[in-house]
């Protein structure tokens, strides 16, 4: 064999070494992270509601609107309410209502937030303790994540551990895992998650960063090695076939 055969050989060797290192690599880092099966950005939820009956006079608020705490979102008209009032059975202003003699009752804001699910109209009769509307209250957004697991996988997730959610522009903020909630089924960890992130502003990314956007997480599991990855693909690949 010839030196420049040689030197042929042994770069086709290097070449091969490289791109098999490459891969491994790549694979042991897919090895290392997982997807989310369905994902979208929530909000803390306040219900705007009382536990009497009355009609509504009045509704000064509109499904997306952006409210103040304090701000006036509705007025009802409630004589068993006017009644307790009367004998001093509630209080005639809190931070979420007042009262006045003749039975009106203003709700106001009790958080700063986003006005959703506006149920009914002026004119109509509320019953009681029923939801008028909820507010999606401001710098409270978080995201709620579900993955299908193995054991393995789930076992991998650490305390605090980063995620990457993926706006649909394709835009990407990081966050941590700041709670779980597992069912397991068929072997399968049917995982929720909790997801909070400094990245999450109302209204950021052109609106996008909202209450119900859809969004993809990418959980960071803990890798036990440089190759654990690798390792626990093989297992699970040896343990499927029955070896």
């Amino acid at each position: 064999m010839t030196w420049r055969s040689r030197a042929k050989l042994f770069g086709g060797l290097l070449v091969v070494i490289i791109i098999v290192a490459a891969l491994t690599v790549v694979f042991n880092q897919r090895q290392s992270q997982a997807t989310s099966v369905s994902a979208s950005i929530d909000a803390e939820r306040y219900p705007v509601g009382i536990d009497y009956g009355g009609t509504l006079v009045a509704s000064y608020v509109k499904e997306s609107q952006r409210v103040t705490a304090g701000d006036v979102l509705f007025t009802l008209q409630s004589p068993s309410l006017q009644a307790d009032l009367a004998k001093g059975l509630l209080k005639p202003e809190t931070v979420a209502y007042s009262v006045a003699d003749d039975g009106r009752i203003t709700l106001t804001a009790a958080v700063s937030g986003t006005i959703r699910d506006v149920t009914t109209q002026p004119g109509s009769f509320v019953q009681a303790g029923q939801v008028l509307a909820t507010i999606d209250k401001a710098g409270s957004l978080f995201v709620t994540a579900q993955f299908e697991l193995t054991g393995r996988e789930y076992s991998r997730i650490a305390d605090s551990a980063s995620v990457q959610i993926q706006l649909p522009n394709q835009a990407s903020v990081v966050g941590k895992v700041s709670s779980i909630d597992v069912q397991t089924q068929h072997g399968v960890a049917e995982t929720t998650i909790h997801i909070t992130s400094d990245g999450l502003a109302d209204g950021a990314y052109n609106g996008l960063v909202n209450a119900g956007t859809p969004v993809t997480a990418v959980l960071a599991l803990t890798d036990n090695g440089v190759l654990a990855g690798v390792i626990d693909g093989i297992s699970d690949f040896l343990r499927k076939i029955g070896i």
